[in-house]
C-alpha cells in the first residue's frame, strides 16, 4: 500500500535530527545553459552521501525489539546498503548487505565501515535481491527493500516536503528513476502539497529495453521500477525521459566545475536531461542531486571523458621524425601557440607509422570544440598529420 501525506509527515518527524535538511542551490551558469532558472537539491550532502538514509532509517527505526535482534538484510548497488548499515548501527541491529560484484569499491568499503557484513553476488542488482531474500528465508532477519516498501518510500518523500518549503518558484521537478522509491516518495509528497507542479522522471538509457545494460549511473541501474513503485509512478509522473552515459558524464563535469558539488552518475541525470533539452518548458525547474558516492577512479575517468565531450580535453595521434630533437620541436610549437600539453606517449611499433618516424599521442587541455578544431588544423599546417582519438 502506498504511503499518503500523513505517513510522509510522520517519517519527517522520525528523521528530525537524523537526516539533514539538505540545501537547495541556484546555479547561474547551468540556468543560462538550459535556458531557464535551475535549482539543485543537494542530497549528495546528506548523511552517508545520498538520500537513501531517509527511507532506510524510517523503516529500520520501526522494527520491534525482536526484529532488531534478528538483524536486517538488504540488497544494494551501494547507497541503499550504506544507509541500511548506518541506520542498523544507530538502532543496535546487525546488518548483512548483498551487493553486485561490480559495485564501486568506494561504496562497498563505506558500507563495511558502518559495521555491515558484505557479500558480493552476480553483476546485476536483481541477483543481489534474490540472494538477500534467500538469506532472509534461512535466518528470519528483516529484509529492507530499496524501494518496494511503503516506509522506505515515505522516508524518501520527506525530500518533497522540503522542496515545497525551500523553492516556491520551481514549477518543474526532475527526479532520477531507478527502482522508483525516490521518485515515488517525492512525487507523492509534492502532489499532496504542490499539486500544480510538473514532475519528470529520468532514467539511464543503458538500462532500458534494447540498451547495453550498463550505465555509469550505477545508483539507478535497475532494469525497471518495482510493482508498487511502477503503479505510483504511472499516476504521479507527468513524463519519463532517458539520458545517455555521455550526457551524464558531461553533466557531472559541469556540476563539479560550476557548483563545486561532487555527484555520482545517478545524481546527474536530471541536469543531463535539462542540458539535453529533454524537458520542455521555460519556467523555473529543480533537479534532485540524489547522491555523491562515486569511486575516485571512476570520477577521474568520467571527468576526462566529460571534458573530451565538452571540447576541454583533446587526445590526438600524430608522428614525428625518429631523430633527436623532433619531438622537442613539436612541443615547442605547441607551447608557442599557448597549448597546454599534459601527457605525451610514444608509439614506435605501429603499422601506420612509416620507417624513420615515430608515433606520438598527445593529451592537450583546450578551451572548447572550436579550439580543438583549430589545433588539429594547425598541426596539419605544421606538417604533422593528426587524428583525434
Amino acid at each position: 500500500m502506498e504511503p499518503s501525506l500523513p505517513e510522509i509527515e510522520e517519517a519527517r518527524a522520525r528523521l528530525a535530527g537524523v537526516a539533514r535538511v539538505t540545501p537547495v542551490y541556484r546555479s547561474e551558469t547551468l540556468s543560462q545553459l538550459v535556458g531557464r532558472e535551475l535549482h539543485l537539491k543537494a542530497e549528495n550532502l546528506q548523511r552517508t552521501g545520498s538520500f537513501k538514509i531517509r527511507g532506510a532509517y524510517n523503516r529500520i527505526s520501526q522494527l520491534s525489539k525482536r526484529e532488531r535482534a534478528a538483524g536486517v538484510v538488504a540488497a544494494s548497488a551501494g547507497n541503499h546498503g550504506q544507509a541500511v548499515a548506518w541506520a542498523a548501527r544507530e538502532v543496535g541491529a546487525r546488518a548483512r548487505i548483498f551487493m553486485p560484484q561490480d559495485a564501486p569499491m568506494a561504496k562497498v568499503e563505506a558500507t563495511r565501515s558502518y559495521g555491515a557484513e558484505i557479500e558480493l553476488t552476480g553483476p546485476a542488482l536483481e541477483e543481489a535481491l534474490d540472494a538477500a531474500r534467500a538469506h532472509v528465508a534461512e535466518t528470519g532477519a528483516t529484509f529492507v527493500h530499496p524501494f518496494e516498501d511503503p516506509l522506505v518510500i515515505a522516508g524518501q518523500g520527506t525530500i518533497g516536503l522540503e522542496i515545497a518549503e525551500q523553492v516556491d518558484e520551481a514549477e518543474t521537478v526532475v527526479i532520477p528513476v531507478g527502482g522508483g522509491g525516490l521518485a515515488s516518495g517525492v512525487a507523492l509528497a509534492l502532489r499532496a502539497v504542490r499539486p500544480g507542479l510538473r514532475i519528470v522522471g529520468v532514467r539511464a538509457a543503458g538500462t532500458l529495453p534494447g540498451g547495453s545494460g550498463f550505465t555509469i549511473a550505477d545508483g539507478i541501474a535497475v532494469k525497471q521500477p518495482g510493482e508498487l513503485t511502477s503503479a505510483i509512478l504511472e499516476r504521479v509522473l507527468d513524463d519519463v525521459v532517458a539520458v545517455t552515459d555521455e550526457e551524464i558524464s558531461e553533466a557531472m563535469v559541469l556540476v563539479l566545475e560550476r557548483t563545486k558539488l561532487v555527484v555520482e552518475g545517478a545524481a546527474a541525470v536530471g541536469v543531463a536531461a535539462m542540458l539535453a533539452g529533454r524537458i520542455d518548458g521555460a519556467s523555473p525547474a529543480l533537479a534532485i542531486l540524489s547522491g555523491g558516492n562515486i569511486d575516485a577512479t571512476l570520477l577521474i575517468s568520467v571527468m576526462r571523458h566529460g571534458l573530451s565531450i565538452a571540447g576541454r580535453y583533446l587526445v590526438v595521434r600524430t608522428r614525428v621524425g625518429d631523430r633527436p630533437g623532433q619531438l622537442a620541436r613539436l612541443l615547442t610549437l605547441l607551447g608557442e601557440a599557448r597549448v597546454n600539453v599534459v601527457e605525451v606517449n610514444h608509439r614506435r611499433e605501429s603499422a601506420d607509422v612509416p620507417v624513420g618516424e615515430t608515433g606520438v599521442e598527445l593529451t592537450l587541455l583546450t578551451r572548447d570544440r572550436a579550439h580543438c578544431d583549430e589545433i588539429l588544423a594547425q598541426l596539419e599546417r605544421w606538417g604533422y598529420p593528426a587524428r583525434e582519438l
